[in-house]
C-alpha cells in the first residue's frame, strides 16, 4: 500500500526557514489547531497562511455575520496576514501548484513540533480528504521523526515535499532533538 509519495527533494526552504525564524511571534498569533477541542495538535504551534474563515472561537451567530449558509462553502480558504508577511512561501507553493496540476489552493500552514512533541493519531475528515490532496514541504527535520499514516511509516528529510493519504489515520512523533517544521498545502488537482 502507498501512502505515502515522495514527490521531489532538493527544494531550497532556507529562505523562508529564514524568514519564519526572524518572526518568532507568528507562532503565537493563530492558535486554532492548539485549541482545538479534543483536537490532535495539543502539542504544536502553528503559522497560517491560509485558512477558512470559521474559527473554534466563534458562535453560529458570529459565523452568520462572515456567511450565509446557502453561500458557505467548505473547502474556501482565504488568506490570512502572515501569507503577506512571509512572501518567501509564496513561490514554494505555486510552483507545487503548478508541479502537480493544482486547480484551487485550500490550506496552508506551518506546523512546528518540539522535540519530544507529537501529533496524535487522527484522521482528516472525508469531505476534506477527498477533495483536497495533501502535500508536506520539510522546512527542518532530524532523524528521529517519525511520520505515520496507517501500517506504513517514513521520515521526511529537509527541502523535500511529500504527498500522503490524510484520509487514514496518521500521527507525527518527533524523537529528534531538534524542531520538526513543515508547510502543509492542500491543492485541489486536475489529475
Amino acid at each position: 500500500m502507498n501512502n505515502f509519495q515522495r514527490i521531489t527533494g532538493g527544494i531550497d526552504v532556507m529562505q523562508l526557514l529564514l524568514a519564519i525564524k526572524r518572526r518568532p511571534e507568528l507562532w503565537k498569533e493563530d492558535t486554532y489547531l492548539r485549541d482545538y477541542p479534543q483536537g490532535p495538535f495539543k502539542q504544536i504551534e502553528s503559522i497560517m497562511l491560509r485558512f477558512p474563515v470559521k474559527s473554534v472561537h466563534e458562535t453560529e451567530e458570529a459565523l452568520k455575520d462572515h456567511v450565509t449558509a446557502a453561500s458557505y462553502d467548505q473547502h474556501e480558504n482565504v488568506d490570512y496576514p502572515a501569507y503577506k508577511l512571509l512572501p518567501e512561501a509564496r513561490p514554494i507553493i505555486m510552483n507545487l501548484m503548478a508541479y502537480v496540476g493544482g486547480e484551487r489552493l485550500g490550506r496552508v500552514m506551518i506546523n512546528k513540533i518540539a522535540p519530544g512533541g507529537v501529533i496524535y493519531p487522527h484522521a482528516d475528515t472525508p469531505a476534506h480528504a477527498d477533495y483536497y490532496s495533501r502535500f508536506h514541504v520539510v522546512l527542518q527535520s532530524q532523524p528521529g521523526v517519525v511520520f505515520r499514516t496507517g501500517e506504513e511509516q517514513v521520515y521526511m528529510g529537509t527541502g523535500e515535499i511529500w504527498w500522503f493519504n490524510n484520509k487514514l489515520e496518521h500521527e507525527v512523533i518527533n524523537n529528534s532533538a531538534d524542531d520538526r517544521i513543515h508547510m502543509v498545502i492542500d491543492i485541489r488537482t486536475s489529475r
